[in-house]
Protein backbone atom coordinates (compact mmCIF):
# COMPACT_ATOMS: atom_id res chain seq x y z
CA UNK A 1 0.00 0.00 0.00
CA UNK A 2 1.38 3.49 -0.23
CA UNK A 3 0.75 5.98 2.03
CA UNK A 4 -1.43 9.34 1.11
CA UNK A 5 1.57 12.32 1.65
CA UNK A 6 -0.70 13.58 4.58
CA UNK A 7 -0.20 10.83 6.36
CA UNK A 8 3.48 10.20 5.00
CA UNK A 9 5.26 13.13 6.81
CA UNK A 10 4.06 12.18 10.06
CA UNK A 11 4.85 8.71 9.96
CA UNK A 12 8.13 9.49 9.01
CA UNK A 13 8.33 11.47 12.13
CA UNK A 14 6.95 8.91 14.69
CA UNK A 15 9.65 6.78 12.97
CA UNK A 16 12.44 9.03 13.03
CA UNK A 17 11.48 9.85 16.57
CA UNK A 18 11.31 6.34 18.10
CA UNK A 19 14.49 5.51 16.66
CA UNK A 20 16.10 8.31 18.22
CA UNK A 21 15.28 7.31 21.00
CA UNK A 22 16.24 3.82 21.12
CA UNK A 23 19.60 4.91 19.33
CA UNK A 24 20.16 7.33 21.49
CA UNK A 25 20.75 9.88 18.23
CA UNK A 26 21.82 13.17 19.21
CA UNK A 27 19.98 15.26 16.33
CA UNK A 28 21.37 18.70 16.46
CA UNK A 29 25.41 17.43 16.59
CA UNK A 30 24.38 14.76 14.12
CA UNK A 31 23.19 17.36 11.34
CA UNK A 32 25.45 20.22 12.04
CA UNK A 33 26.32 21.02 8.91
CA UNK A 34 22.98 20.99 7.66
CA UNK A 35 21.79 22.41 10.76
CA UNK A 36 20.47 26.25 10.76
CA UNK A 37 23.30 28.66 12.05
CA UNK A 38 22.61 32.15 13.29
CA UNK A 39 22.82 33.35 10.10
CA UNK A 40 19.96 30.79 8.92
CA UNK A 41 16.38 31.48 8.90
CA UNK A 42 13.23 29.39 9.10
CA UNK A 43 12.85 26.90 6.55
CA UNK A 44 16.37 26.10 6.16
CA UNK A 45 16.74 28.99 4.33
CA UNK A 46 19.91 31.17 3.97
CA UNK A 47 20.69 34.48 4.47
CA UNK A 48 23.52 36.77 5.11
CA UNK A 49 24.01 37.37 8.34
CA UNK A 50 23.85 40.84 9.78
CA UNK A 51 26.72 43.24 9.26
CA UNK A 52 28.33 43.66 12.76
CA UNK A 53 27.51 46.70 14.46
CA UNK A 54 31.02 48.96 15.61
CA UNK A 55 31.65 47.69 19.41
CA UNK A 56 34.63 48.46 21.30
CA UNK A 57 36.52 45.62 23.22
CA UNK A 58 34.69 45.91 26.66
CA UNK A 59 34.37 48.74 29.02
CA UNK A 60 36.33 50.90 29.36
CA UNK A 61 37.01 50.83 26.01
CA UNK A 62 37.18 53.46 23.19
CA UNK A 63 35.24 52.05 20.19
CA UNK A 64 34.31 53.61 17.09
CA UNK A 65 31.30 56.10 16.68
CA UNK A 66 28.82 55.09 14.55
CA UNK A 67 27.62 58.02 13.37
CA UNK A 68 30.85 58.98 11.75
CA UNK A 69 31.88 58.13 7.90
CA UNK A 70 31.36 54.92 6.69
CA UNK A 71 28.78 53.98 9.47
CA UNK A 72 25.83 54.44 7.83
CA UNK A 73 24.53 57.61 9.66
CA UNK A 74 24.13 61.14 7.61
CA UNK A 75 25.33 62.86 10.42
CA UNK A 76 28.19 62.62 12.01
CA UNK A 77 27.47 64.54 15.76
CA UNK A 78 31.65 65.33 15.99
CA UNK A 79 30.69 68.61 13.72
CA UNK A 80 28.14 69.69 15.35
CA UNK A 81 28.93 72.96 16.85
CA UNK A 82 26.48 72.68 20.28
CA UNK A 83 28.44 69.25 21.09
CA UNK A 84 31.64 70.60 21.43
CA UNK A 85 30.95 71.96 24.83
CA UNK A 86 32.28 72.87 27.47
CA UNK A 87 29.55 70.76 29.74
CA UNK A 88 29.59 70.85 33.19
CA UNK A 89 26.98 68.15 33.39
CA UNK A 90 24.96 65.54 32.30
CA UNK A 91 21.76 67.26 31.62
CA UNK A 92 23.71 69.96 29.31
CA UNK A 93 24.39 67.81 27.06
CA UNK A 94 20.98 66.40 27.17
CA UNK A 95 19.45 69.94 26.34
CA UNK A 96 22.42 69.77 23.27
CA UNK A 97 20.92 66.90 21.46
CA UNK A 98 16.90 67.92 22.06
CA UNK A 99 17.64 70.72 20.34
CA UNK A 100 17.64 68.57 17.14
CA UNK A 101 16.03 65.81 18.90
CA UNK A 102 13.02 67.53 19.75
CA UNK A 103 10.78 64.44 20.78
CA UNK A 104 13.51 62.06 22.13
CA UNK A 105 13.26 63.26 25.81
CA UNK A 106 9.19 62.84 26.06
CA UNK A 107 9.75 59.26 24.03
CA UNK A 108 11.85 57.96 27.09
CA UNK A 109 10.27 59.30 29.31
CA UNK A 110 6.87 57.13 28.79
CA UNK A 111 9.51 53.95 28.13
CA UNK A 112 9.91 51.06 30.77
CA UNK A 113 13.11 52.60 31.03
CA UNK A 114 12.46 55.71 32.69
CA UNK A 115 9.18 54.91 34.61
CA UNK A 116 9.77 51.65 35.92
CA UNK A 117 6.67 50.98 36.20
CA UNK A 118 4.75 47.94 34.44
CA UNK A 119 0.81 47.64 34.28
CA UNK A 120 0.70 43.83 33.61
CA UNK A 121 -2.75 43.43 32.11
CA UNK A 122 -2.90 39.54 32.55
CA UNK A 123 -2.23 39.19 35.77
CA UNK A 124 -3.89 42.81 37.34
CA UNK A 125 -0.58 43.64 38.90
CA UNK A 126 1.68 46.87 38.97
CA UNK A 127 5.33 45.56 38.63
CA UNK A 128 8.83 47.61 38.09
CA UNK A 129 11.76 48.04 40.17
CA UNK A 130 10.33 51.03 41.80
CA UNK A 131 7.87 49.11 43.97
CA UNK A 132 8.76 45.43 43.43
CA UNK A 133 11.09 43.39 46.10
CA UNK A 134 13.65 40.91 44.69
CA UNK A 135 16.11 38.54 46.61
CA UNK A 136 18.99 40.13 45.71
CA UNK A 137 19.44 44.01 47.29
CA UNK A 138 15.96 43.61 48.39
CA UNK A 139 14.08 46.87 47.13
CA UNK A 140 14.97 50.13 45.70
CA UNK A 141 12.73 52.40 48.20
CA UNK A 142 15.04 53.73 50.56
CA UNK A 143 18.03 53.16 49.00
CA UNK A 144 17.86 55.39 45.64
CA UNK A 145 21.15 57.18 45.41
CA UNK A 146 22.53 53.82 45.01
CA UNK A 147 20.14 51.58 42.98
CA UNK A 148 19.09 54.55 40.69
CA UNK A 149 22.77 55.06 39.75
CA UNK A 150 21.48 52.52 36.85
CA UNK A 151 18.44 54.91 35.95
CA UNK A 152 18.49 56.21 32.28
CA UNK A 153 18.14 59.65 33.87
CA UNK A 154 19.48 62.01 36.42
CA UNK A 155 18.47 62.66 39.97
CA UNK A 156 15.80 60.39 40.80
CA UNK A 157 16.14 60.80 44.31
CA UNK A 158 12.94 59.33 45.64
CA UNK A 159 11.23 56.46 43.68
CA UNK A 160 7.97 57.18 45.90
CA UNK A 161 7.59 60.30 43.38
CA UNK A 162 7.31 60.17 39.47
CA UNK A 163 10.65 60.92 38.06
CA UNK A 164 11.86 64.09 36.86
CA UNK A 165 9.30 65.67 34.85
CA UNK A 166 12.35 67.71 32.93
CA UNK A 167 13.25 66.18 29.94
CA UNK A 168 16.72 67.18 30.56
CA UNK A 169 17.22 64.81 33.34
CA UNK A 170 16.81 62.35 30.31
CA UNK A 171 20.72 60.61 30.04
CA UNK A 172 21.33 60.57 26.16
CA UNK A 173 24.75 59.41 26.78
CA UNK A 174 23.94 56.19 29.04
CA UNK A 175 22.61 54.48 25.43
CA UNK A 176 24.36 56.61 22.80
CA UNK A 177 28.03 57.24 24.30
CA UNK A 178 30.23 55.31 21.63
CA UNK A 179 33.97 56.59 22.97
CA UNK A 180 34.39 54.15 25.40
CA UNK A 181 34.92 56.31 28.29
CA UNK A 182 31.29 57.82 29.54
CA UNK A 183 29.93 56.00 32.78
CA UNK A 184 27.79 56.94 36.03
CA UNK A 185 29.04 57.14 39.98
CA UNK A 186 27.36 54.29 41.87
CA UNK A 187 26.03 56.35 44.44
CA UNK A 188 24.64 59.80 42.78
CA UNK A 189 20.91 59.10 41.27
CA UNK A 190 22.72 58.76 37.34
CA UNK A 191 25.02 61.48 37.45
CA UNK A 192 28.49 60.49 35.39
CA UNK A 193 31.78 61.75 37.73
CA UNK A 194 33.04 64.97 37.00
CA UNK A 195 36.09 67.06 38.09
CA UNK A 196 36.71 66.23 40.86
CA UNK A 197 35.99 63.14 41.38
CA UNK A 198 35.85 62.16 44.99
CA UNK A 199 38.42 59.93 46.61
CA UNK A 200 37.53 56.28 46.40
CA UNK A 201 34.52 56.52 43.76
CA UNK A 202 33.47 53.73 42.03
CA UNK A 203 31.56 53.38 38.75
CA UNK A 204 28.06 51.27 38.41
CA UNK A 205 30.19 48.24 37.26
CA UNK A 206 32.69 48.52 40.04
CA UNK A 207 35.59 50.31 38.58
CA UNK A 208 37.18 53.29 39.75
CA UNK A 209 36.12 56.74 38.42
CA UNK A 210 37.53 58.47 36.79
CA UNK A 211 36.43 61.92 35.25
CA UNK A 212 34.25 61.78 32.14
CA UNK A 213 34.52 64.06 29.12
CA UNK A 214 31.21 65.13 28.43
CA UNK A 215 32.16 66.64 25.12
CA UNK A 216 34.09 63.77 23.65
CA UNK A 217 31.04 61.83 24.89
CA UNK A 218 28.58 63.30 23.12
CA UNK A 219 30.46 64.09 19.37
CA UNK A 220 30.40 59.90 19.64
CA UNK A 221 27.28 59.23 19.69
CA UNK A 222 25.73 56.68 17.97
CA UNK A 223 23.78 53.44 17.70
CA UNK A 224 24.04 51.08 21.22
CA UNK A 225 26.68 49.28 21.37
CA UNK A 226 26.91 45.74 23.91
CA UNK A 227 28.65 47.85 26.62
CA UNK A 228 26.03 50.11 26.93
CA UNK A 229 22.84 47.94 27.52
CA UNK A 230 25.61 45.70 29.52
CA UNK A 231 27.01 48.73 32.07
CA UNK A 232 23.65 48.59 33.62
CA UNK A 233 21.82 45.28 32.39
CA UNK A 234 25.50 43.30 33.61
CA UNK A 235 25.95 44.54 36.39
CA UNK A 236 22.29 44.73 38.02
CA UNK A 237 22.55 42.94 41.67
CA UNK A 238 25.87 44.49 43.08
CA UNK A 239 27.80 42.97 40.49
CA UNK A 240 29.17 41.10 37.03
CA UNK A 241 26.47 38.69 36.52
CA UNK A 242 24.85 38.56 39.49
CA UNK A 243 21.20 38.58 38.74
CA UNK A 244 20.26 37.39 35.32
CA UNK A 245 23.38 34.57 35.14
CA UNK A 246 22.71 34.97 31.42
CA UNK A 247 24.14 38.19 31.51
CA UNK A 248 27.90 39.48 31.91
CA UNK A 249 30.37 41.33 31.02
CA UNK A 250 31.53 37.85 28.54
CA UNK A 251 29.28 38.96 25.92
CA UNK A 252 31.08 42.36 25.30
CA UNK A 253 33.96 40.27 23.57
CA UNK A 254 31.89 36.77 23.52
CA UNK A 255 33.11 33.77 21.87
CA UNK A 256 31.02 31.69 19.71
CA UNK A 257 30.85 29.06 22.40
CA UNK A 258 29.73 31.89 25.21
CA UNK A 259 27.12 33.75 22.70
CA UNK A 260 27.03 32.62 18.91
CA UNK A 261 25.03 35.32 18.05
CA UNK A 262 27.15 38.55 19.94
CA UNK A 263 30.46 37.31 19.21
CA UNK A 264 32.20 38.78 16.46
CA UNK A 265 33.30 35.11 14.63
CA UNK A 266 29.18 34.38 14.82
CA UNK A 267 26.27 36.43 13.70
CA UNK A 268 28.19 39.78 14.97
CA UNK A 269 24.97 40.66 16.41
CA UNK A 270 24.59 43.60 18.93
CA UNK A 271 21.93 43.94 21.91
CA UNK A 272 19.51 46.54 19.64
CA UNK A 273 19.42 43.99 16.52
CA UNK A 274 16.64 41.69 18.41
CA UNK A 275 15.60 44.43 21.21
CA UNK A 276 14.26 47.01 18.73
CA UNK A 277 13.08 50.07 19.68
CA UNK A 278 10.32 52.20 18.33
CA UNK A 279 10.06 55.62 19.57
CA UNK A 280 12.36 54.96 22.57
CA UNK A 281 9.95 51.78 23.42
CA UNK A 282 12.56 48.86 23.72
CA UNK A 283 11.07 45.53 23.02
CA UNK A 284 11.32 42.38 25.27
CA UNK A 285 10.83 42.99 28.94
CA UNK A 286 10.84 40.25 31.62
CA UNK A 287 7.75 41.27 33.03
CA UNK A 288 5.69 40.31 29.26
CA UNK A 289 7.53 37.58 27.40
CA UNK A 290 6.36 36.47 24.35
CA UNK A 291 6.56 32.73 25.42
CA UNK A 292 4.52 31.85 22.44
CA UNK A 293 5.24 33.25 19.35
CA UNK A 294 2.65 34.15 16.27
CA UNK A 295 2.08 30.64 14.40
CA UNK A 296 3.68 30.92 11.13
CA UNK A 297 5.39 33.73 11.82
CA UNK A 298 8.21 34.16 9.05
CA UNK A 299 11.89 35.92 9.11
CA UNK A 300 11.27 39.45 9.32
CA UNK A 301 8.22 39.85 10.72
CA UNK A 302 7.04 41.07 14.28
CA UNK A 303 10.35 43.11 14.68
CA UNK A 304 8.40 44.62 17.34
CA UNK A 305 9.35 42.02 19.87
CA UNK A 306 12.01 39.78 21.08
CA UNK A 307 11.78 36.95 20.17
CA UNK A 308 13.67 33.59 18.53
CA UNK A 309 11.16 32.88 15.66
CA UNK A 310 11.70 37.12 14.50
CA UNK A 311 14.53 35.84 13.02
CA UNK A 312 14.59 31.94 12.72
CA UNK A 313 10.36 31.34 12.34
CA UNK A 314 9.14 28.94 13.86
CA UNK A 315 9.68 25.87 11.86
CA UNK A 316 14.07 26.45 11.78
CA UNK A 317 15.47 22.82 11.73
CA UNK A 318 16.13 21.22 8.07
CA UNK A 319 13.57 19.18 6.24
CA UNK A 320 15.15 15.82 7.75
CA UNK A 321 13.08 13.04 9.41
CA UNK A 322 14.88 14.38 12.80
CA UNK A 323 14.27 18.02 11.21
CA UNK A 324 10.69 17.45 12.01
CA UNK A 325 10.42 16.15 14.79
CA UNK A 326 12.75 18.99 16.21
CA UNK A 327 10.50 20.91 14.51
CA UNK A 328 7.30 19.16 16.56
CA UNK A 329 8.58 20.88 19.33
CA UNK A 330 8.46 23.90 18.94
CA UNK A 331 4.89 24.30 20.02
CA UNK A 332 5.67 22.74 23.62
CA UNK A 333 9.35 23.58 23.91
CA UNK A 334 10.97 27.06 24.23
CA UNK A 335 13.96 27.79 21.49
CA UNK A 336 15.68 28.75 24.65
CA UNK A 337 15.35 25.01 26.76
CA UNK A 338 17.75 23.32 24.01
CA UNK A 339 19.78 26.21 22.86
CA UNK A 340 20.60 27.51 26.36
CA UNK A 341 22.04 24.34 28.05
CA UNK A 342 24.14 26.23 30.48
CA UNK A 343 23.95 29.83 32.28
CA UNK A 344 26.95 31.79 33.30
CA UNK A 345 29.48 30.31 30.56
CA UNK A 346 32.29 32.60 29.16
CA UNK A 347 34.40 32.64 32.52
CA UNK A 348 31.94 34.91 34.78
CA UNK A 349 30.33 33.16 37.49
CA UNK A 350 26.53 33.82 38.98
CA UNK A 351 25.39 33.98 42.22
CA UNK A 352 22.93 31.48 43.01
CA UNK A 353 22.14 31.74 46.82
CA UNK A 354 22.04 34.91 49.41
CA UNK A 355 21.61 34.85 52.79
CA UNK A 356 20.41 38.04 54.12
CA UNK A 357 20.57 36.71 57.52
CA UNK A 358 24.09 36.12 58.40
CA UNK A 359 25.25 39.60 57.59
CA UNK A 360 26.35 42.06 60.27
CA UNK A 361 29.20 39.39 61.89
CA UNK A 362 32.02 41.73 63.06
CA UNK A 363 35.77 41.02 63.50
CA UNK A 364 37.55 43.20 66.31
CA UNK A 365 34.13 45.34 65.85
CA UNK A 366 35.01 45.89 62.26
CA UNK A 367 33.44 44.50 58.83
CA UNK A 368 35.14 41.82 57.42
CA UNK A 369 34.78 39.88 54.20
CA UNK A 370 36.06 36.41 52.85
CA UNK A 371 36.72 35.74 49.38
CA UNK A 372 36.21 31.52 49.01
CA UNK A 373 35.61 31.31 45.19
CA UNK A 374 37.83 31.51 42.18
CA UNK A 375 35.94 32.01 38.91
CA UNK A 376 37.43 30.49 35.69
CA UNK A 377 38.76 33.90 34.81
CA UNK A 378 41.19 33.82 37.75
CA UNK A 379 39.38 36.48 40.09
CA UNK A 380 38.37 36.06 43.29
CA UNK A 381 34.80 36.35 44.27
CA UNK A 382 33.07 37.35 47.85
CA UNK A 383 31.59 34.42 49.11
CA UNK A 384 31.04 36.64 53.01
CA UNK A 385 30.34 40.17 53.64
CA UNK A 386 29.56 41.58 56.54
CA UNK A 387 27.55 44.18 54.61
CA UNK A 388 25.72 41.32 52.82
CA UNK A 389 25.86 37.98 54.43
CA UNK A 390 26.72 34.41 52.53
CA UNK A 391 26.82 33.83 49.57
CA UNK A 392 27.25 30.82 46.47
CA UNK A 393 28.68 31.24 43.02
CA UNK A 394 28.23 28.98 40.08
CA UNK A 395 29.46 28.78 36.62
CA UNK A 396 28.03 26.76 33.78
CA UNK A 397 24.58 26.04 35.67
CA UNK A 398 22.33 23.89 33.88
CA UNK A 399 18.70 25.77 33.86
CA UNK A 400 15.67 25.46 35.93
CA UNK A 401 12.91 24.10 33.78
CA UNK A 402 9.06 25.07 34.04
CA UNK A 403 5.93 25.77 31.65
CA UNK A 404 5.69 29.37 31.04
CA UNK A 405 3.35 31.37 29.69
CA UNK A 406 5.35 34.51 29.35
CA UNK A 407 3.87 36.36 32.61
CA UNK A 408 5.00 36.58 36.15
CA UNK A 409 2.76 37.29 39.50
CA UNK A 410 5.13 38.86 41.89
CA UNK A 411 4.96 38.59 46.22
CA UNK A 412 4.87 42.13 46.59
CA UNK A 413 5.22 43.61 50.48
CA UNK A 414 0.84 43.10 51.17
CA UNK A 415 1.20 39.64 50.39
CA UNK A 416 0.61 37.12 53.12
CA UNK A 417 3.29 34.55 52.69
CA UNK A 418 3.35 31.19 54.82
CA UNK A 419 7.36 31.47 55.82
CA UNK A 420 7.67 27.62 56.85
CA UNK A 421 7.91 27.40 53.35
CA UNK A 422 10.48 28.68 50.65
CA UNK A 423 8.95 32.09 49.41
CA UNK A 424 8.36 32.35 46.11
CA UNK A 425 9.22 35.95 44.78
CA UNK A 426 7.54 35.72 41.33
CA UNK A 427 5.83 32.83 40.60
CA UNK A 428 6.36 31.55 37.17
CA UNK A 429 2.95 31.14 35.40
CA UNK A 430 2.03 28.18 32.98
CA UNK A 431 0.36 24.78 32.54
CA UNK A 432 1.28 22.14 30.23
CA UNK A 433 -2.78 22.26 29.51
CA UNK A 434 -2.38 25.79 27.90
CA UNK A 435 -1.21 25.52 24.72
CA UNK A 436 0.09 29.23 24.88
CA UNK A 437 2.77 27.80 27.16
CA UNK A 438 5.73 26.61 26.93
CA UNK A 439 9.00 24.57 29.00
CA UNK A 440 11.54 27.51 29.29
CA UNK A 441 15.08 27.68 31.13
CA UNK A 442 15.57 29.68 34.17
CA UNK A 443 17.99 30.53 36.85
CA UNK A 444 16.83 29.60 40.00
CA UNK A 445 17.85 32.21 42.60
CA UNK A 446 17.50 30.98 46.46
CA UNK A 447 18.26 32.89 49.53
CA UNK A 448 17.23 34.52 53.16
CA UNK A 449 15.35 37.70 53.77
CA UNK A 450 13.63 39.34 56.07
CA UNK A 451 9.67 39.04 56.84
CA UNK A 452 7.63 40.51 59.56
CA UNK A 453 6.78 37.63 62.25
CA UNK A 454 3.43 38.77 62.91
CA UNK A 455 2.00 40.23 59.54
CA UNK A 456 3.41 37.15 57.68
CA UNK A 457 4.88 39.96 55.11
CA UNK A 458 7.97 40.59 53.32
CA UNK A 459 9.57 43.93 54.56
CA UNK A 460 11.49 46.43 52.87
CA UNK A 461 14.90 47.33 54.37
CA UNK A 462 17.13 50.43 54.41
CA UNK A 463 20.79 49.34 53.43
CA UNK A 464 22.49 52.47 51.61
CA UNK A 465 23.26 55.73 52.83
CA UNK A 466 26.49 56.34 55.15
CA UNK A 467 25.26 59.31 56.79
CA UNK A 468 22.35 57.89 58.17
CA UNK A 469 21.82 56.23 61.41
CA UNK A 470 19.62 53.34 60.18
CA UNK A 471 21.73 52.40 56.81
CA UNK A 472 22.51 48.66 57.78
CA UNK A 473 25.54 48.73 55.76
CA UNK A 474 26.81 50.94 57.87
CA UNK A 475 25.19 50.43 61.76
CA UNK A 476 24.56 46.84 60.96
CA UNK A 477 21.08 46.98 62.79
CA UNK A 478 18.40 44.72 61.05
CA UNK A 479 15.45 46.15 63.38
CA UNK A 480 16.64 50.24 62.88
CA UNK A 481 16.84 48.92 59.21
CA UNK A 482 13.85 47.65 58.64
CA UNK A 483 11.65 49.88 60.71
CA UNK A 484 13.51 52.93 58.93
CA UNK A 485 12.66 51.66 55.66
CA UNK A 486 8.72 50.53 56.63
CA UNK A 487 8.35 54.09 57.87
CA UNK A 488 9.63 55.76 54.73
CA UNK A 489 6.55 53.82 52.77
CA UNK A 490 4.14 54.09 55.11
CA UNK A 491 3.73 50.45 55.13
CA UNK A 492 2.51 48.76 58.22
CA UNK A 493 5.24 46.93 60.36
CA UNK A 494 4.86 45.00 64.02
CA UNK A 495 8.72 45.82 64.70
CA UNK A 496 9.50 41.73 65.10
CA UNK A 497 11.26 39.73 62.21
CA UNK A 498 12.89 37.20 60.85
CA UNK A 499 14.11 35.72 57.65
CA UNK A 500 12.26 33.18 55.74
CA UNK A 501 13.85 30.98 52.53
CA UNK A 502 12.54 32.67 49.47
CA UNK A 503 13.04 31.79 45.58
CA UNK A 504 13.21 33.81 42.51
CA UNK A 505 13.07 32.97 39.12
CA UNK A 506 15.12 34.34 35.81
CA UNK A 507 13.98 33.49 32.04
CA UNK A 508 16.83 32.72 30.50
CA UNK A 509 17.34 33.74 27.00
CA UNK A 510 20.76 34.81 26.25
CA UNK A 511 24.24 32.84 25.97
CA UNK A 512 22.93 30.63 22.98
CA UNK A 513 25.21 27.80 22.28
CA UNK A 514 26.45 26.74 18.54
CA UNK A 515 24.44 23.83 16.97
CA UNK A 516 26.48 21.72 17.57
CA UNK A 517 26.45 21.90 21.51
CA UNK A 518 22.49 22.21 21.75
CA UNK A 519 20.44 19.65 23.79
CA UNK A 520 20.60 16.19 22.35
CA UNK A 521 17.52 13.92 22.47
CA UNK A 522 19.06 11.72 25.48
CA UNK A 523 19.72 14.80 27.34
CA UNK A 524 15.84 15.26 28.25
CA UNK A 525 14.62 11.66 26.83
CA UNK A 526 16.14 9.47 29.66
CA UNK A 527 14.94 8.67 33.34
CA UNK A 528 16.48 11.28 35.26
CA UNK A 529 16.79 13.92 32.33
CA UNK A 530 16.65 17.44 32.42
CA UNK A 531 12.73 17.13 31.79
CA UNK A 532 12.47 14.91 35.06
CA UNK A 533 11.00 17.24 37.30
CA UNK A 534 8.86 19.06 35.10
CA UNK A 535 5.10 18.51 35.64
CA UNK A 536 2.83 17.27 33.04
CA UNK A 537 6.31 16.22 30.50
CA UNK A 538 5.57 12.90 28.89
CA UNK A 539 9.36 11.25 28.23
CA UNK A 540 8.94 8.13 27.05
CA UNK A 541 12.73 6.75 26.99
CA UNK A 542 11.96 7.45 31.06
CA UNK A 543 9.60 5.20 31.57
CA UNK A 544 9.96 2.39 29.42
CA UNK A 545 10.79 -1.06 30.92
CA UNK A 546 13.27 -2.79 28.04
CA UNK A 547 9.83 -4.68 27.12
CA UNK A 548 8.33 -1.48 26.02
CA UNK A 549 11.76 -0.14 24.51
CA UNK A 550 11.57 -3.49 22.81
CA UNK A 551 8.08 -2.89 21.68
CA UNK A 552 8.51 0.65 20.37
CA UNK A 553 11.37 -1.07 18.51
CA UNK A 554 9.17 -3.29 16.61
CA UNK A 555 7.09 -0.21 15.82
CA UNK A 556 9.42 1.26 14.34
CA UNK A 557 10.42 -1.66 11.92
CA UNK A 558 6.92 -2.15 11.55
CA UNK A 559 6.76 1.56 10.40
CA UNK A 560 9.61 1.20 8.28
CA UNK A 561 8.40 -2.04 6.42
CA UNK A 562 5.26 -0.14 5.58
CA UNK A 563 7.13 2.32 4.45
CA UNK A 564 9.39 0.06 2.25
CA UNK A 565 6.40 -1.34 1.01
CA UNK A 566 5.26 1.76 -0.57
CA UNK A 567 8.40 2.94 -1.62
CA UNK A 568 8.81 -0.38 -3.86
CA UNK A 569 4.94 -0.50 -5.14
CA UNK A 570 5.41 2.74 -6.13
CA UNK A 571 8.39 2.20 -7.96
CA UNK A 572 6.60 -1.02 -9.23
CA UNK A 573 4.27 1.46 -10.70
CA UNK A 574 6.56 3.78 -12.29
CA UNK A 575 8.31 0.77 -13.94
CA UNK A 576 5.62 -0.32 -15.67
CA UNK A 577 4.10 2.45 -17.23
CA UNK A 578 7.30 3.30 -18.25
CA UNK A 579 7.55 0.51 -20.41
CA UNK A 580 3.84 0.80 -21.61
Amino acid sequence: MILPERLGRPVLRIGAALVALLLGVQPLAAQQAAAPTPATLAGGEASPAPAAPETGSGPGSAPESHSGSGSGSTADHSKFRSLKGPFASGPEVTRACLACHTEAGNQVMHSLHWTWKFDADRTGQTLGKRTLLNSFCGNVSGNEARCTSCHTGYGWTDVRQEPPSDPAAVDCLACHDRSGQYTKLDNAAGHPPLDPVPAGATTITGAKAVAVDLAKAAASVGRPGIENCGSCHFYGGGGDNVKHGDLSSALVQATVATDVHMSKDGAGLVCVDCHVSRSHQVSGSRYDVMAEAPHGLKPGQRRDVATCQSCHGDTPHAATPIGWQLNDHTDRVACQTCHIPEIARGGVATKTWWDWSTAGKLKDGKPYHDEDFIQSDGKALHTYLSTKGDFRWEENVTPHYAWFDGQVRYTTGDDKIDPSAPVEINKVTGSPDDPHSRIWPFKRMAGRQAYDTELNELVHTHVYGPATETAFWTNFDWAKSIEAAMAYLGEPYSGKFDFADTVMYWPATHMVAPADQALGCAECHARNGRMAGVEGTYIPAAVLQPAGKLGMLMVALALAGVLGHGLLRLLGRLRRKAHG
